[in-house]
Order: structure tokens, then C-alpha cells, then sequence
């Protein structure tokens, strides 16, 4: 009986560990926003200080299909995507936007004169009030509205050749038609 005690916890702690490590590579779809298939979250964001694009808002997000981008200059990940959001805007010709997450003016337009700029409005969320209303946890995150203004779909981390081709343009054309 002893031997029993004295093995329970260790017994519970492998039991434990072992839950954890087999949850640690779950499926992002998984984690499916509370926003999907919800209007976008009231706001409206500033454009980002000396940038030549308009911030936005809500409103602005309906009458069209957008795909609405999270970034920062300080985002690694944010650069290995941003070729990808290029193409994406060349090819498809789908309106762009950016969210600029907690970032200084300089360095966003620093990161999109060094890049490239394929967003047709870009909003500085400086105090990460916007992200925290979108449910962003992390940078890059990408989202998609439709025309009605209605969070249709979204991709936390950064876009991959596989991820457009599988997730992103399907979910476009569903929305455009």
C-alpha cells in the first residue's frame, strides 16, 4: 500500500505531462475564432504617421470583399509573409488592408518602403486595441470580410504558398460569389 502511495503522484505527473505534450501539435483550425461569421468589432484606426495610405474603420470594411492583414516591423514572420501578401494582391486584385500592431510610424514605413506597400489602407493600432477586439493574440494573423462586413475567415500565423492555395482562395471566391 505504501508502494502505492508513494507512486500515485509520479504516476498523475507522467499522466499529466504526457496530456500536455500530445496537445502541443493540434490543428490551428482548432482554435477557431468567435468572430468568424460575426460583424468586424466596432473600431476605427488612424493611418500610420507620414504613411501616403488612409487608416480605416468598420464602416469601411463593407461593399467589398477585404482581406485584413496583422503586422509589425518587428514581426519576423511578418517579412517571410509579406512577398506572399504581394502576390496575393497582384494576382487577385483583392483589397488589401493592414493593421500596423503596436508598432513606432517610423519603423512601419520603414518596413513597407524596404518591402513593398500592398495595402490600400493601413491602420496604426499602436495600444493593440483593435488586435485585442479581433482576437489577435500574435502577429501575423490574416482575416478575411466579406462585402457585408462579416468576419468570414481567418489564418493565425503567417500565410504559406499552401495556406493561400488551400484556405485563403477558396474562402475568397466563396465570398465574392
Amino acid at each position: 500500500m505504501r508502494y502505492v502511495l508513494f507512486a500515485l503522484p509520479l504516476i498523475l505527473l507522467v499522466a499529466l505531462v504526457s496530456v500536455f505534450a500530445f496537445s502541443i501539435d493540434r490543428d490551428a483550425d482548432l482554435v477557431r475564432s468567435v468572430l468568424i461569421d460575426k460583424p468586424v468589432p466596432d473600431f476605427a484606426l488612424p493611418p500610420v504617421e507620414g504613411l501616403d495610405r488612409p487608416g480605416f474603420d468598420a464602416g469601411g470594411l463593407k461593399g467589398t470583399v477585404t482581406v485584413v492583414n496583422v503586422f509589425a516591423s518587428w514581426c519576423i514572420p511578418c517579412r517571410d509573409e509579406h512577398p506572399l501578401l504581394e502576390a496575393l494582391k497582384a494576382e487577385t486584385g483583392v483589397r488589401l488592408f493592414g493593421i500596423n500592431h503596436s508598432d513606432a510610424p517610423e519603423n512601419a514605413r520603414a518596413f513597407l518602403a524596404e518591402l513593398g506597400n500592398p495595402y490600400d489602407a493601413v491602420g496604426a493600432d499602436r495600444d493593440r486595441r483593435v488586435s485585442i477586439d479581433w482576437g489577435v493574440y500574435g502577429v501575423p494573423e490574416t482575416f478575411l470580410v466579406d462585402e457585408n462586413g462579416i468576419i468570414t475567415y481567418k489564418h493565425v500565423g503567417p500565410l504559406t504558398p499552401e495556406a493561400i492555395a488551400t484556405e485563403l482562395l477558396p474562402a475568397l471566391e466563396k465570398a465574392r460569389s
